[in-house]
């Protein structure tokens, strides 16, 4: 038996709909449906399925609530389906702070170009978010390895269990930005790092988080009111400032234009050969060009490799690039990618990130 999903809606035709896409996929099998959240929660206890599917909005029971039940008696990986709507941007994203990993527009074609790439689309993800349910019922380790340069592993090692924490030190090196990028799992990522820092944070923070365009408005409104700095969603002519992190709008390509220290974001429509909007590579690279040496860089969790040839000329340039460690991932395809390139100097745990950035800083 392959991969068993169990799919969430309270619509007869979406449910078969979803349920014919999985089933064509030879490592998929849908073994039931709920049509609202209380079915979700009794079918994700008697029959644990590897991944579900979850509509938000259903009658008795919705899908945030039914997503914080699920995850309190039976972790498993979640998959929303969300309206592309302001609305339904904001309950996503209680959803996945509920604990859901990832989500997917309900109509798969304002992000695919046509049905076989939605239906590759709709596969690959649940397939990917599968491989984290063996992780969801392990207790978190006491403290895990940090991977630097100096002690890389090979493909094939292992590494050896660590004790205590292990104590980070400054490079030394001086910066004038950051710069984050990330996708699937990047919401929840993003706000675990961004909540720790400090409203006098010294530079400023750009973010390119792959996601719709209704979605970033609303992902930068929510972070701004938990973070202690200022987030915003970028706006074209933006002057970059100290202590306010910048989100990529969806939709659209940031890039940085001007000098180090009067630098303004630039927002384009980046044209339909990209695959990704907004793209990691195209931001990092024009912060390349502009900061130099001087960015510290990371790229968190994510499917693909968006992100590894921006790293690869800011590493060039000299700048510090890190990556997320495969552990706290949820998708451990962009992090990997810079890692088995040899471009990221250290490879951290994402409860660690902040605390490291701090560090380098000097702010700790």
């Amino acid at each position: 038996m392959g991969l068993k999903v169990l799919v969430v809606d309270d619509s007869s035709f979406f449910r078969r709909r979803v349920s014919e896409i999985i089933n064509g996929h030879p490592q998929l099998e849908v073994i039931d449906v709920a049509v609202n959240g209380k079915e979700a929660v009794e079918k994700a206890a008697s029959l644990k399925p590897d991944v579900i599917t979850m509509d938000i909005e259903m009658p008795v029971m919705d899908g945030i609530t039914a997503v914080k039940k699920i995850m309190a008696a039976n972790p498993t990986p979640i998959l929303m389906f969300s309206s592309l709507t302001h609305d339904g941007a904001k309950a996503t994203l209680e959803a996945l702070d509920a604990g859901a990993l990832d989500f997917l527009p309900k109509k798969f074609e304002d992000i695919a170009k046509n049905k076989d790439e939605a239906v590759a689309l709709l596969q690959n993800r649940v397939v990917e978010i599968a491989r984290k349910r063996r992780f969801m019922r392990r207790p978190a380790p006491s403290a895990a390895p940090i991977r630097t340069a100096s002690s890389a592993l090979t493909e094939d090692a292992k590494p050896a269990p660590v004790a205590r924490q292990v104590g980070f030190r400054a490079s030394g090196k001086k910066y004038q930005l950051t710069a984050i990028g990330t996708s699937t799992g990047g919401p929840v990522a993003l706000q675990k790092v961004l909540t720790a820092l400090p409203a006098h944070y010294p530079h400023p923070i750009l973010l390119i988080q792959h996601m719709p365009a209704t979605f970033t408005s609303a992902f930068a409104a929510r972070l701004n009111t938990l973070c202690k700095i200022q987030v915003c969603e970028a706006q074209d002519g933006d002057a970059l400032k100290p202590g306010v992190a910048y989100l990529a709008p969806g939709g659209k390509q940031m890039m940085v234009d001007g000098r180090s220290g009067s630098a303004r974001v630039r927002i384009i429509d980046g044209g339909d050969r990209m695959n990704y909007k907004p793209c990691v590579d195209v931001t990092f690279a024009s912060a390349a060009k502009v900061y130099q040496d001087k960015v510290l860089s990371m790229v968190l969790t994510g499917m693909g490799a968006d992100g590894r040839d921006g790293a690869k000329l800011l590493k060039n340039a000299g700048s510090t690039v890190w990556a997320q460690d495969e552990a706290s991932c949820v998708v451990y395809g962009m992090p990997q990618a810079v890692a088995k390139a040899g471009i990221s100097s250290e490879d951290l745990p994402l409860e660690r990130i902040s605390e490291r950035i701090l560090v380098e800083l000097g702010m700790k």
